[in-house]
């Protein structure tokens, strides 16, 4: 009986760490680890690079 229950809990933990591996992969929500699909985590060089010429104009 213990050793069902501990195969239980082994195959729950395992299932929920391949379902974060597998929502981490797809795409489906987005770049966001949120999955919220909004743009938050992407990176926009260029504006990066116009904020630092702008700094360093003011200089």
């Amino acid at each position: 009986m213990q050793e069902l229950i501990i195969l239980v809990l082994f195959l729950v933990a395992a299932a929920y760490v391949a379902r974060l591996l597998y929502r981490s992969f797809s795409t489906k929500g987005g770049s966001c680890a949120k999955g919220c699909g909004s743009a938050c985590s992407t990176i926009d060089f260029k504006k990066i690079q116009k904020e630092l010429e702008q700094k360093q104009l003011a200089k």
